[in-house]
């Protein structure tokens, strides 16, 4: 019998306020293996991708090779990539799988543990520092859990030639500790194996993973400077808070594309897709049968679910839509698990207050399919007061783009997404 972890991971920083709690646990149930017979909704790309390829491409698995197979029964919906990290002067490398792909933060975030002593060694004689402190960073995530760990600057390569070069990382579950206890999630997660995975690349679009707050209140909750045992707030200059890498690339530094192909209703073990660097910088990204969505400073467009608004946004760290819903029943551990399949709508907006779109997505019974062989589903959700997260489901079978913000395409100024 297997359990599914409901995951709502969309970071919650003073900036990035779109975010709410998030519940914790498993769900389990007796109920049959068997697959929901509701056709799937028509989405743009069909069950299979054409082939991408580019100096700009990454392959991303949903709980398919890029993932830890120790994950898949635990962790449905998980996109993963990997993720070659050097220190500054390219001495030591180390290529690292198991990488959560999210959409909701802004980013590197990896465990020490996946790295080779003489990186470590590396990473931390190119510690990043606010007078003669060493800083560190807290990030609480929207499902209660947090990471702990030293800011270092790093070389973050994506492709061979398209490398982040001496950005600051967030190296987690630091030998350090967590010394103050200024850093309390519910857990704390300190390894890989307690996490269910070796790091995270947050591709949203900002630029870095706080911003103009945490550069200027030392009373932030984000980022910290310890001496020994104690850690106290701190401000952090916006050049030495951890960088999204795609704005650090030499060229295709203007936003993302993720290509998944759709899913049938009943789930299917694996997927394979493609994170595609740049909009509209090379022939393989250029953006075609798409509207963009502006977001706001906060990072939020918003829906209209049930004849509610909401902040919205989409994060493929999410492993399921969570959103309000009062009147669909619930399994364990929080899921959706409503008789027969639902067909839903929202409307979708810019934070401009147009473009608008009509969405239609599927929930399903999160017991009947979890308990099948299958883990990648485009039709779970769970309830989740106050806004409207479209999580990676929402990403099977579409492409969707992600504008950096301060940055421009043929889509329009960023920040925004588009599908």
């Amino acid at each position: 019998m297997k359990s599914g972890r409901l995951l709502f991971l969309c970071v919650v920083l003073a900036l990035v306020t779109g975010c709410g709690g998030g519940g914790g646990g498993g769900s389990s149930s007796s109920s049959a293996p068997t697959g929901s017979s509701t056709p799937a909704l028509t989405l743009p790309n069909g069950p299979t991708l054409p082939p991408v390829v580019g100096n700009n491409v990454l392959t991303v698995t949903v709980d398919g090779s890029e993932c830890s197979p120790a994950t898949l029964a635990q962790w449905p919906n998980k996109p993963c990539v990997s993720v070659t990290i050097c220190d500054p002067a390219n001495t030591y490398c180390q290529t690292v799988n198991d990488i959560l792909l999210d959409t909701g933060d802004y980013g590197l975030r990896i465990f020490q543990q996946t790295l080779p002593a003489g990186l470590l060694t590396a990473l931390s004689q190119n510690q990043v520092q606010v007078g003669s402190l060493p800083v560190y960073e807290c990030i609480e995530y929207g499902d209660g859990s947090a990471v702990w760990g030293p800011v270092q600057r790093a070389n973050v390569v994506l492709t061979a030639s398209e490398q982040a070069l001496n950005v600051p990382i967030h190296l987690i579950g630091s030998s350090a500790g967590n010394p103050s206890q200024v850093c309390a999630g519910n857990p704390t997660f300190s390894s890989p194996a307690a996490a269910l995975y070796n790091g995270s690349l947050g591709l949203g679009f900002f630029v870095q993973d706080c911003g103009p707050v945490c550069a200027s209140s030392n009373n932030n909750r984000v980022y910290y400077t310890c001496s020994g045992t104690s850690c106290t707030g701190a401000a952090v200059p916006l050049a030495s808070q951890v960088q999204n890498p795609v704005a650090h690339l030499p060229v295709d530094k203007n936003g993302i594309c993720l290509m998944f192909p759709s899913v049938p209703s009943g789930g299917t073990p694996l997927v394979s897709g493609y994170l595609v660097l740049g909009i509209g910088t090379q022939s393989n990204n250029g953006p075609s049968g798409v509207v963009a969505y502006g977001a706001d400073q906060n990072g939020n467009f918003t829906t209209v679910f049930n004849n509610i608004t909401y902040p919205a946004f989409l994060d493929s760290g999410s492993n399921g839509f969570f959103f309000p819903d009062s009147q669909v029943q619930t399994c364990d551990g929080g899921w959706f698990c409503p008789p027969s399949t639902l067909t839903l709508s929202a409307t979708t907006t810019a934070s401009a207050g147009s473009p608008s779109a009509v969405v239609q997505f599927q929930i399903a019974n999160f017991n009947t399919l979890i308990n099948s062989s299958n883990n990648v589903f485009s039709n779970i959700g769970a309830s989740q007061p106050g806004l409207f997260d479209w999580g990676l489901p929402f990403f099977l079978g579409r492409n969707v783009y992600i504008g950096l913000e301060g940055t421009a395409s043929g889509l329009g100024a960023g920040p925004y997404w588009a599908y």
